[in-house]
């Protein structure tokens, strides 16, 4: 979706309202599967559209939730049952994504990045972490401002669309970022691990409220980070 296209849809939201498509909860990673009709499924979201204000605008939210997500996932389903791919485990199909056409890499990362993205906010968040992840960030990395300086510039300098990372690499943890909807998970991705944390810097997480002040825009978001939820991740990523 190019600008032109995307303030175009956010007035047709002031006007008559969002739609949003039936959605069940698929788990932390979201590569659990609906018995129904096999295929991915969007998280919910956990709060409202609005909930993340002032840091991050409703309206976004509506549109980044309930039409990009929402077309991510919906694509990816399409897009594997038309190459007939067998495999049912988003992180398996990451890991041999390099043989697979472009549109499920693409896909499929919008699909598991958004999922990650959503759970790691929340409202009345932000501060510092705490527990294993605190000291974990302070061991690997220095201390959590150097982190918190190190993943803005990640973010920042990623060169168009991308995400920057918080990913667990050989059990330390390391910034990183990706272009386009990549992972560390992809066989494709310049550094591989599992990741614990990200921020989309793609124009559509920011561009209605920030325009394009990326810099304010990834300021913000520190206000927002849930950290009980990065530390669950940390943990969870120990075990892989």
């Amino acid at each position: 979706m190019n600008k032109r296209t995307f303030l175009k849809s956010a007035a047709i939201l002031g006007a008559g309202g969002l739609v949003l498509p039936q959605i069940s909860f698929a788990g932390s990673t979201g590569s659990e599967l609906s018995a129904a009709d096999d295929t991915f499924k969007q998280n919910e979201l956990g709060y409202a559209f609005n909930a993340l204000e002032p840091h991050i605008d409703a309206t976004t939210m509506e549109i980044h939730y309930g039409k990009h997500h929402s077309a991510y996932t919906k694509n990816l389903n399409s897009l594997v049952k038309e190459n007939n791919v067998a495999e049912k485990d988003i992180i398996k199909i990451f890991k041999n994504v390099s043989k697979l056409p472009a549109g499920i890499r693409n896909n499929g990362g919008g699909f598991y990045n958004h999922n990650l993205f959503w759970e790691v906010m929340a409202p009345n968040a932000g501060g510092e972490p705490s527990g294993d992840l605190g000291k974990a960030i302070t061991s690997d990395l220095g201390s959590f401002a150097k982190f918190k300086e190190d993943f803005s510039k990640a973010a920042s300098t990623r060169f168009g669309s991308g995400w920057a990372w918080l990913v667990l690499k050989d059990k330390k943890l390391v910034v990183t970022s990706t272009p386009n909807q990549d992972n560390p998970w992809m066989d494709i991705a310049e550094v591989k691990g599992v990741p614990v944390f990200a921020i989309d810097v793609w124009e559509h997480a920011y561009y209605l409220k920030y325009q394009n002040r990326r810099a304010d825009y990834i300021g913000a978001f520190w206000n927002v980070v849930n950290w009980k939820k990065v530390g669950e991740n940390y943990q969870k990523a120990l075990s892989v």
